[in-house]
């Protein structure tokens, strides 16, 4: 973690009892956030002129974008309401959306380099494929997530309820879709809650080691899958890791376990639970929206979209996936799916035999 990106010291909690309800300020459901302006955080003239002052700093110090530091994009306004959100994502509630960054004014590249030097006050960016891609690019390429080298970030179809592979996912809608697309976003903790509840053979399931398909993306050394539970019970600390596509492509390799059928059935039930309105929070992006979500305590998808008919005005999101310091203690499965531990720090990135670290502004 770079020295200027701050770090936070964790709040006690409650240890978890495995298979038991478990208690956590990132337990909420819809009805406790009816509220939006206390997960929305909207800025002010002064904090964009923050944002301002420090691009056109970058920009005169003809910095490239994966160069920009905390240090180098010094926020005086909204720094310091950034490591307050910072925290909520982490020790609190698990999300937060800022809304009202002005993009239309902005170039392609002023716009990646105001979203890099926020995530600056948030995490360290890591890896989100093969390509290396530090900035990635949420946009339908005409893929289809049936093909194992495809994601469903590069699709326009319907996700389902999942957690992305790092401690925080990051998004800035640069276009909404025409239609469709709505965020959606629900508290793992309250999922396992309540899948508990319903019936404890499910958890006790999804606690079992689970192999993933890596989708063609395999670290040096690596099988093509990795073995991760969708619930980890780990230092006191209910941690969830749900990505039921990658569970069902690892079938395909010969030498993985069969899913049992109460794995199968459980790993239903949460597409069950993902379509009752109670447990999740429905939102559409607008332009220049940030969306934030701390994954281990978090689940989010999205719905099919359409696009508009010209190519400039296709859904496109920005995206940063970021190792955070401070974070929660992670069992050993989170580290396997990168192939090792970066030098002692967080896990996350993800790096085969041919990647190249980058930040391009093309998809």
């Amino acid at each position: 973690m770079p020295d200027d990106v701050i770090s936070r010291t964790r709040p006690p909690l409650r240890p978890v009892v495995p298979l038991a309800p478990v208690e956590d300020p990132a337990l909420w459901y819809r009805r406790d956030m009816e509220r939006p302006e206390t997960w929305i955080h909207t800025l002010t003239a002064a904090e964009i002129a923050d944002v301002e002052q420090a691009v056109a700093h970058v920009e005169a110090g003809r910095l490239t974008v994966s160069d920009v530091t905390r240090h180098e994009f010094a926020l005086p306004r909204l720094g310091p309401v950034l490591d307050g959100i910072y925290d909520e994502l982490i020790n609190g509630r698990g999300f937060a959306l800022i809304r009202g960054l002005p993009i239309e004014r902005y170039s392609e590249m002023q716009t990646a380099i105001a979203f890099w030097g926020i995530g600056q006050y948030l995490g360290e960016p890591v890896s989100q494929n093969a390509k290396g891609h530090l900035l990635g690019h949420v946009k339908d390429l005409g893929y289809s997530r049936k093909n194992p080298g495809h994601r469903g970030y590069q699709t326009s179809e319907e996700l389902q309820f999942h957690c992305d592979s790092c401690d925080m996912t990051a998004l800035l809608c640069l276009y909404p879709a025409a239609s469709g697309g709505v965020s959606q976003i629900m508290s793992s903790i309250a999922l396992h809650n309540e899948m508990l509840e319903r019936d404890p053979a499910w958890v006790e399931a999804l606690s079992d080691p689970l192999y993933r398909d890596r989708r063609n993306e395999v670290p040096p050394g690596m099988p093509p899958w990795y073995v991760l539970p969708v619930f980890n019970y780990y230092e006191g600390y209910l941690t969830t890791s749900l990505a039921a596509s990658n569970l069902r492509m690892a079938q395909r390799h010969p030498d993985v376990p069969r899913l049992t059928p109460v794995q199968i059935e459980a790993l239903d039930m949460i597409d069950k639970i993902g379509r009752e309105p109670e447990l999740r929070l429905d939102f559409e992006l607008q332009r220049g929206d940030i969306e934030l979500l701390h994954n281990h305590v978090m689940l989010h998808s999205r719905t099919r979209y359409e696009n508009f008919p010209e190519p400039e005005r296709h859904r496109h999101l920005l995206r940063l996936w970021m190792s955070t310091p401070g974070g929660r203690p992670l069992p050993d499965g989170y580290y396997a799916r990168y192939g090792g531990t970066r030098q002692g720090r967080r896990p996350g990135g993800i790096v085969t035999e041919t990647t190249v670290l980058n930040v391009s502004l093309e998809a």
